[in-house]
């Protein structure tokens, strides 16, 4: 009688969790992938989406799309609550409970609003195609009702923009709506001067993407600030509502937040009782394991490990993907009776749009700034699209965006006029 093959669980189809499942192909492994969305999603242009320069359709693909040549890989469709390490168990919320003889945590992050919860409703994040959608609503529809608005406060509070948060994310934010407002939509107006519109980039530390180097930060901030942001330095927020923020001494009536400004992990130290950091990220050992489960390994943002330089791996899609390659590589050595080294973190660069013109990028041994590293800032966001139409789709997207100053995909959806945001 064969053996059974070897069964892996996977609890996430992000980065980490779907090259993990690429890199087990031909392994003797049963696989089930697991996750509540029925998507794999590009991250890195979500922002995009949420100010209307990609359709949610040219950034996601269906997990099951992507893993229909792997007969071997089962997808389902469900939310995991809960890992019952003693019986080997991962526990779903239905009820259910899927048995493994090794485990994968993917399972990701959300954003965090250190300790003020409250504030999601009036200032949400970005980390899901429903965030995007939701803050593509909101931007939109400010301008809608800026159009219709007579008083001049109440008007200018709608047409005031702030991002909270000045990493990747709220620098690459800031300068989309402030290209939105400024080349974009002041055509299709008749009442309002777009181009009028405030965005306020606020920061709590003392400069703009604090993992890049001093000069190309600066030079962030520079170019920002020439599309007209306004930036806000030194100066954490400490009230959020719907009339808008307060920073520092000062009060902001805005109308649109976005929050851009930490991550939490998600609830996988909770369920194994392991060590974490602040950020509820598992405190994983050098080859992945949570301590005291070798058969559980951890990968993406879920995870915090240090890399060759003693500084935290960064939450980015490069690091997951390498830590599912290596998982999936020891995984195999294990089932070949090897072992492997330490996972060692390679780092490619790091990258960050400013508006539709300017990037900056930092890859260690060089860094490039302006419209050159714009374009190599777009290849590599390319190259790694999944599919050669998604390729094609977006490069035209953004080569219409740069030659015309036209977004297409400027839709309210979720609502009407007469619906709050």
């Amino acid at each position: 009688m064969p053996a059974k093959p070897h069964r892996v669980v996977i609890v996430g189809a992000g980065f980490g969790g779907l090259e993990a499942a690429f890199g087990l192909s031909g392994a003797p492994v049963e696989i089930t992938l697991i996750d509540r969305r029925n998507h794999h999603l590009f991250q890195p242009l979500l922002y995009q989406v949420a100010t209307a320069s990609l359709a949610t359709s040219e950034i996601a693909w269906p997990i099951r799309y992507l893993l229909r040549d792997r007969p071997e890989v089962t997808t389902l469709f469900a939310n995991v609550c809960g890992v019952d390490a003693a019986e080997k168990q991962v526990q779903l919320d239905d009820g259910g409970s899927i048995p493994y003889d090794t485990l994968i945590l993917a399972t990701g992050a959300r954003h965090a609003y250190f300790g003020h919860d409250e504030w999601e409703p009036f200032a949400p994040g970005l980390k899901t195609l429903e965030d995007a959608t939701t803050l593509r609503r909101r931007i939109l529809v400010a301008f809608e009702r800026a159009e219709r608005e007579t008083d001049p406060d109440k008007r200018a509070a709608l047409l005031t923009f702030v991002i909270i948060g000045a990493g990747p994310t709220g620098v690459e934010m800031a300068g989309t709506i402030a290209d939105l407002a400024k080349d974009t939509l002041p055509q299709d107006f008749r009442h309002i001067d777009t181009r009028k519109a405030r965005v306020v980039l606020i920061e709590a530390g003392p400069r703009v993407l604090a993992g890049f180097p001093d000069d190309l930060s600066a030079y962030a901030q520079a170019s920002l600030e020439r599309l007209g942001v306004e930036v806000m330095l030194g100066a954490p927020v400490t009230e959020c509502s719907a009339d808008g923020v307060v920073f520092g001494d000062k009060r902001l009536e805005a109308r649109t937040i976005v929050w851009a400004a930490g991550v939490r992990a998600s609830r996988a130290a909770e369920w194994l009782n392991a060590p974490a950091d602040r950020a509820h990220r598992l405190q994983v050992e050098p080859d992945l394991t949570v301590p005291g489960h070798p058969d559980i390994f951890a990968v993406g943002d879920t995870v915090t490990i240090k890399g060759p330089d003693g500084n935290p791996v960064p939450g980015i899609a490069p690091a997951a993907k390498q830590e599912g390659r290596y998982v999936a590589a020891l995984i195999k050595a294990r089932l070949d009776g090897r072992t492997l080294p330490p996972f060692r973190y390679k780092h490619a660069g790091s990258l960050a749009q400013i508006g539709k013109k300017k990037a900056v990028i930092d890859f260690g041994w060089l860094k490039l700034r302006g419209s050159l590293a714009w374009w190599i800032w777009g290849l590599a966001h390319i190259y790694f699209l999944i599919g050669v139409r998604h390729r094609i789709a977006v490069a035209m997207n953004w080569l219409w965006i740069h030659t015309r100053d036209q977004r297409a995909a400027r839709l309210i959806t979720q609502g009407s006029s007469k619906v709050a945001q």
